[in-house]
C-alpha cells in the first residue's frame, strides 16, 4: 500500500526539491505575462487546502472539476498529502456523463467553483474507499464503449510520464509552457501540470479559445513551449502572428495533424509543428523530434523509456514502460492493460519516418464480413482534385451488416467522387454515399469520432 509522505510518495518527492530549488520564482503566469503564483505560495496555498479538506477520507476519490484553475496544482499537492486519490474532470463534461463518473466511484468531495469562482467543496453523503488494489490518481476515459471508467495509476508512473515527455521534448530549464489545453486532460496534465510540480517548469495559465487571443498570450507571456490541438494550428496558421521571438517548440496531440495544416503553420509563423502520440493508459508513446517534414500521420519515434513491439500482421502495437497505468476500474481489461504494457486501438505503420497511424481497430468496417479500414478509402478521397477533407465511416445496412459513408469537404459533386472512388478501389469499398458539409464537426478537443459522424448522420 502506497505510503503517502512527502519523502515517500514519488510526486510529493519532487515537489519538496521543486520547492527548495525554485521558491520564490515564478510558477503560473498570466497571458500578459505577470506573475499568478510562485512555487511558495503554491505552497502555501496547498497547506490551506489540508486544512479545508482534512475531514476526507483516506483512500477515498476526490473529484476535481476546476478546468484551468490556478489552484489546480495545489488542491492536488493537498489531496495527496491526505491520502485522497483525485480524480480531474473536464469542465466540460455533459451533466449525465458527471453523474456517471461520481456514482461509479462514490467520492469523498467534489470540487468546483461556485458562482463567484471561490472553490465550492461538497462532501459526499456515502464515501467508500477505492477497492485494492490502491491507486494515487484516475484518469476518466470513455474507452472503446463509451462508458465512463477510470485508469488507476500511481505517482511514480505519473512521474516516469512527465520525465519521458521532459527529456524526449528536451523542456527543461529556461522554458514555459502556453497551458491553454485542458489540465485536467491527460495531454495536459503530463506536459503542463506534472512539468510544474517535478520539474518547476512555469506555465501560462489560459483558457483562452480564440486564435488571435492565444497568439496575443504566446506572444506578451515569453512561452517558450506550447503543446496544442490540431484544430488551434489550424487556425493560427490563417492569421498573421505578432512576433513571437521566444517560442521554440510547437507541440501537437489529441488528433492527428494533417498534412496541410501543419505546412501552412510553418510557412506563416516559421515553426515545425511536432507531433506527439500518446494515450490516457500509458502517456506518451512517441513523438516526432526531427525538424524536417514527415509524411502525414507520422508521430516519429518512441519516446524515452518506452519500449514498443509491432505485429506487422494485424498493425497492433504493445506499449512498455515505467509510465502505464496499473488498470481499469470498475471493470478491468487485462489484455488491454495491465502487468506494465497497454495495447492501444490504433493500427501503426512502421516506416523509415517512424511509426504511422493508419487507423483505429473499433473504426473498421464490416463489410458483408469483410474488414474495411476507412482509412484506405480516405487516402483515395484526398487524392481527388477540390477535395479538402474526407472522413470515411459505417453506417447499418441490413444487406451487409455495414457499409462505407464519405463525409467530404471540398467543392466537388458526387458523381465525380462515386467515378474516382470506383477507378480506383474494390467495389465493395466504394462509399455507399457522399455526405458534403462545408466543415468537419469536430470536438473542443479538435477530435473527430466516427462513431459519432455515423451517428449524425443519421439523423439528418
Amino acid at each position: 500500500m502506497p505510503n503517502f509522505s512527502d519523502d515517500k510518495q514519488a510526486i510529493l518527492a519532487a515537489w519538496s526539491r521543486t520547492l527548495a530549488q525554485c521558491g520564490k520564482a515564478p510558477a503560473i503566469l498570466a497571458a500578459d505575462g505577470g506573475v499568478l503564483r510562485n512555487f511558495d505560495q503554491i505552497e502555501g496555498e496547498a497547506r490551506e487546502l489540508e486544512i479545508c479538506l482534512g475531514d476526507l477520507q483516506r483512500g477515498s476519490v476526490a473529484a476535481v472539476q476546476l478546468g484551468n484553475d490556478l489552484r489546480f496544482p495545489a488542491v492536488l499537492i493537498a489531496l495527496w498529502r491526505l491520502g485522497v486519490i483525485p480524480l480531474p474532470l473536464d469542465r466540460a463534461v455533459e451533466k449525465d456523463a458527471l453523474s456517471a463518473a461520481l456514482a461509479i466511484y462514490r467520492g469523498s468531495a467534489h470540487i468546483n467553483h461556485d458562482s463567484d469562482g471561490a472553490l465550492d467543496i461538497r462532501h459526499s453523503e456515502s464515501v467508500i474507499p477505492l477497492p485494492p488494489p490502491r491507486a494515487d490518481f484516475l484518469k476518466l476515459t470513455s474507452g472503446t464503449t463509451g462508458a465512463p471508467r477510470a485508469i488507476r495509476f500511481t505517482a511514480a508512473q505519473l512521474l516516469a510520464d512527465c520525465d519521458a515527455v521532459c527529456e524526449t521534448m528536451g523542456i527543461g530549464d529556461g522554458d514555459v509552457n502556453f497551458g491553454v489545453i485542458p489540465w485536467s486532460h491527460s495531454y495536459g496534465f503530463s506536459n503542463l501540470v506534472t512539468p510544474l510540480l517535478c520539474r518547476g517548469v512555469p506555465l501560462v495559465a489560459s483558457e483562452e479559445r480564440l486564435p488571435r487571443a492565444i497568439l496575443d498570450g504566446l506572444a506578451r507571456s515569453g512561452a517558450t513551449v506550447f503543446p496544442g490541438l490540431p484544430v488551434f494550428f489550424q487556425k493560427l496558421g490563417a492569421l498573421d502572428a505578432p512576433p513571437l521571438p521566444r517560442l521554440r517548440l510547437c507541440i501537437s496531440a489529441g488528433a492527428p495533424l494533417d498534412g496541410a495544416t501543419s505546412a501552412a503553420f510553418r510557412a506563416k509563423h516559421g515553426l515545425k509543428i511536432h507531433s506527439f502520440y500518446g494515450s490516457s493508459e500509458c502517456g506518451g508513446i512517441a513523438y516526432d523530434a526531427g525538424d524536417d517534414d514527415v509524411p502525414e500521420g507520422c508521430v516519429g519515434e518512441p519516446m524515452r523509456g518506452v519500449g514498443l513491439t509491432h505485429d506487422e500482421s494485424t498493425g497492433r502495437i504493445e506499449v512498455r514502460g515505467p509510465a502505464v497505468g496499473e488498470g481499469y476500474f470498475p471493470e478491468a481489461d487485462d489484455a488491454a492493460l495491465g502487468s506494465g504494457r497497454f495495447i492501444p486501438g490504433d493500427i501503426v505503420q512502421r516506416t523509415p519516418q517512424g511509426l504511422v497511424l493508419t487507423g483505429r481497430v473499433s473504426d473498421f468496417i464490416n463489410v458483408a464480413g469483410r474488414k474495411l479500414n476507412p482509412a484506405e478509402v480516405e487516402s483515395v478521397l484526398r487524392t481527388c482534385p477540390d477535395v479538402r477533407e474526407a472522413v470515411v465511416f459505417g453506417v447499418s445496412s441490413v444487406l451487409r451488416g455495414e457499409e462505407p459513408v464519405a463525409c467530404i469537404v471540398g467543392d466537388i459533386s458526387k458523381d465525380t467522387l462515386l467515378r474516382h472512388c470506383a477507378a480506383a478501389l474494390p467495389s465493395w469499398q466504394v462509399p455507399r454515399d457522399f455526405w458534403m458539409l462545408d466543415a468537419l464537426p469536430v470536438n473542443d478537443r479538435g477530435k473527430l469520432s466516427r462513431r459519432e459522424l455515423s451517428k449524425l448522420y443519421g439523423q439528418r
